[in-house]
């Protein structure tokens, strides 16, 4: 199917639930309500290091309206392990946690026990009832410290080392002697927080069927393996429904109310909910990981790459979590979307007494992009070139391989999406003040969507297609408010000739629905995109052949369009009539088929060589910025994204993605910031914790190329979490291009601007 043919696909339609979210009607996990819920809240460390010596429940449990309190002693099994793969152990790669607090704090805010009342007053009042006894320890906070042999161990383990990559590519020493300039630098970047409008929630119930189930604010409906596994029963006796999300970004992904509510279902018998507050979401849940970024870069005089050194150290925070994925993918592309002749990265996963750092939106690439983009400009600045044309002498293009020995087959559009974004941002507006000065920058990146080729990923759909014409698609998608189910509507209805309007999707039910995965790493579209194009096409032939034989005709010849089928001399048949044929015959009009990510080989780690992703999409985000050199305000005029989309499923969703993204990645670069100090949140709601508002950003303008290069449905790449890596990178380029000087530590505050200009 080409794409001058495709009636659905490639249209602005707007998303199936619209309407719904624009008129408040949509119903989030806090919107469900049961009789006789009991609510629940949690218990949390004041310290961030500590011995838990003791905790008295007693006063608290006899308060009335108190139903029952919960510690560690109370979880079957309070060792948690998060597995990125569906079905199977990838060695080195399970990110361990507790439940509840047990004998050690390892981070402030983390559970100590739970509270389920009558309600949230009397579970609040009964909080201030249990009397934990806590021995404070000296605890570590900075990665690089928490290195060393005699550092405070967070853990139980004798070390604080999680995990450790490789990348060699040549040999850096000869790529060295033969630089002619080499830039050296030190980057550090903070722990950011989600800030999705909705918090951490979820209501769960005991079914008649003696089945725990969960509906939550989740990435993951396969969590109910994990948490049948802290409970201690078999995994079919948990099932989580996921409904609209409020917002994801990684924050998600992780098991965060469905444990304390399963718990306590599974002790009591009777329903119960719980949602977090903005200061608990901003103090105990994750958040995107800090990283100490070593940069070394060497160019000759014209401007080739020849040596890239890279030490990449991550704070962990106090538990692994899904830090050894998300190094895995800052380690892959430590090295941007660029061709060096010699590489070396190493990089290391650090246990700390810090907040625990997860997956957030762009797992593991803003953090390297940032370093590499900086390196670039440094670089381009001593050969007196300008930046487009250091990183066009050293682009990567389809058949070049990554300095991990992979060789990219699809399409490679970043000199394309580089050039269109600096056409758009155009010449720098001039300034009418002498105190305000101009800067331009842009930024370029890489960001694989799909997840690891070596966990053998794998997503199911359901198609099927009722007599009177319309057609049902079941998926076990999660929907986080990146129209994941529209996407699935629009492949079913564009393989199936229907209007859109006629297709309904039921999705993210581990019970009901076939498992699709997790919506995370930008994969659904790629994943069950092309699941649900499978399973489609599978309806379509079966209805083609008995509509071949009536109109007499190949069913290859057959259009499937406006609900007819229709032979090449133009008699046709109404869908619901082939449909209703079909059925008389017994011939299936539903499919499930499962769509199998291209398989790998684990990589070698002590030389980074392998696989790992399918493929990558590539772009560049533009600024413009104005500078206040008397104050370090900055205001941000222009914001462009270009990136190659592959193929626009929906081009209003595509449009969405890159203007979110964008600003989500502006305000990493310019604002966000999760303090810690030894360990203690200092930014423990939303009025310390700073986020961009619409006063601060421009209307982002958004380039697509559509290459047709992509591995998902029709061509397309993933853009969801793409369109974020670069944005911050590209501020920071614009604001030393203003100024003159670079900051290398994120954000780009006004004090860290005042304190480079006047070398404070």
């Amino acid at each position: 199917m080409s794409k001058k043919n495709f009636n659905i696909i490639g249209n602005p339609f707007p998303r199936h639930d619209a309407w719904d979210k624009i008129l408040g009607e949509t119903l989030y996990a806090e919107d469900f309500t049961l009789s006789n819920m009991l609510h629940l809240k949690i218990l949390r460390s004041a310290h961030p290091a500590a011995k838990l010596l003791s905790i008295d429940t007693s006063h608290a449990e006899q308060l009335p309206g108190v139903e029952v309190v919960l510690t560690a002693k109370d979880v079957p099994n309070n060792e948690t392990v998060t597995k990125f793969g569906q079905t199977h152990d990838v060695g080195g790669f399970a990110g361990f946690s507790r439940a509840l607090a047990d004998k050690k704090i390892r981070f402030i805010g983390e559970a100590v026990a739970i509270v389920a009342a009558i309600d949230v007053k009397t579970a609040t009042k009964a909080l201030k009832l249990i009397k934990v006894e806590y021995e404070p320890l000296e605890g570590v906070f900075d990665p690089e410290e928490a290195l060393k042999d005699d550092a405070y161990k967070v853990g139980e383990e004798d070390t604080n080392l999680i995990c450790n990559y490789k990348v060699r590519k040549g040999d850096i020493e000869k790529g060295f002697k033969q630089a002619d300039v080499i830039v050296e630098n030190t980057y550090r970047v903070p722990m950011v927080d989600h800030a999705y409008i909705e918090p951490e929630s979820g209501v769960a119930w005991m079914a008649e069927d003696k089945v725990i189930t969960i509906r939550s604010a989740t990435q993951v409906i396969e969590h109910f393996r994990g948490i049948a596994e802290i409970l201690g029963v078999p995994h079919n006796r948990v099932r989580v429904i996921a409904p609209m999300v409020g917002g994801g970004f990684g924050g998600k992904e992780d098991i965060t109310v469905e444990t304390f509510l399963a718990l306590v279902v599974l002790k009591t018998g009777k329903p119960a909910t719980l949602t977090y507050t903005r200061e608990e979401s901003l103090i105990a849940h994750s958040k995107r990981h800090a990283y100490v970024m070593k940069y070394k870069t060497g160019a000759t005089k014209d401007g080739k790459l020849v040596a890239m050194e890279a030490e990449l150290i991550q704070d962990a925070g106090g538990y692994i979590y899904l830090s050894p994925w998300v190094l895995l993918y800052s380690t892959v592309k430590a090295t941007g979307p660029y061709d060096i002749t010699h590489v070396k990265v190493d990089t290391c996963s650090v246990l700390t007494n810090n907040t625990f750092g997860s997956a957030n939106r762009g797992f593991g690439g803003p953090q390297p992009c940032f370093a590499y983009e900086s390196q670039l400009n440094e670089l381009a600045k001593l050969l007196n070139m300008t930046p487009l044309d250091i990183r066009k002498k050293n682009f990567l293009h389809s058949g070049d391989a990554l300095a991990t020995g992979r060789v990219l087959e699809h399409a490679v559009e970043t000199e394309a999406t580089a050039e269109k974004a600096l056409v758009a941002l155009g010449k720098p507006t001039k300034s009418k003040e002498s105190h305000i000065k101009i800067g331009q920058g842009f930024a370029a990146s890489m960001m694989s969507y799909g997840r690891n080729n070596f966990i053998h990923d794998t997503s199911r759909s359901y198609v099927g297609v009722e007599l009177d014409g319309t057609v049902v698609v079941r998926c076990g998608v999660q929907d986080i408010g990146c129209g994941q189910c529209s996407s699935l509507a629009q492949i079913a209805a564009e393989v199936l000739g229907v209007a859109l309007s006629d297709v309904s999707v039921y999705y993210g039910d581990s019970a009901l629905t076939p498992l699709a995965g997790t919506t995370t790493a930008t994969r659904q579209l790629y994943m069950s995109g092309n699941a649900t194009w499978k399973a489609a096409k599978v309806v379509r032939n079966n209805l083609a052949r008995i509509a071949g034989e009536q109109l007499k005709t190949k069913p290859t010849n057959l259009v499937f369009k406006g609900n007819k089928i229709t032979a090449p001399d133009g008699n046709s048949l109404s869908l619901d009539t082939v449909i209703k044929s079909c059925a008389g015959q017994g011939i299936e009009l539903y499919a499930i088929e499962q769509f199998n990510a291209p398989a790998k080989d684990l990589i070698n780690f002590k030389t980074g060589q392998g696989q790992v992703f399918s493929d990558f999409t590539f772009g560049t985000i533009a600024m413009e910025v104005a500078v206040d050199t008397e104050t370090g305000k900055v205001d941000v005029l222009k914001i462009i994204s270009c990136f190659d989309v592959g193929q626009c499923v929906n081009p209003l969703s595509v449009e969405g993605q890159m203007e979110g993204g964008a600003i989500y990645g502006l305000g990493y670069g310019m604002c966000e910031d999760v303090i810690l100090n030894k360990g203690i949140t200092m930014t423990p709601s939303l009025g310390e914790y700073i986020l961009p508002s619409s006063m601060d950003v421009p209307k982002v303008q958004t380039i697509t190329i559509e290459s047709g290069g992509g591995v998902g449905p029709f061509g397309a790449k993933g853009i969801g979490e793409p369109s974020c890596v670069p944005a911050a990178a590209a501020f920071s380029n614009a604001v030393a291009d203003a100024i003159g000087q670079r900051i290398f530590d994120l954000p780009v505050t006004p004090e860290r601007i005042v304190r480079a200009l006047h070398k404070i």
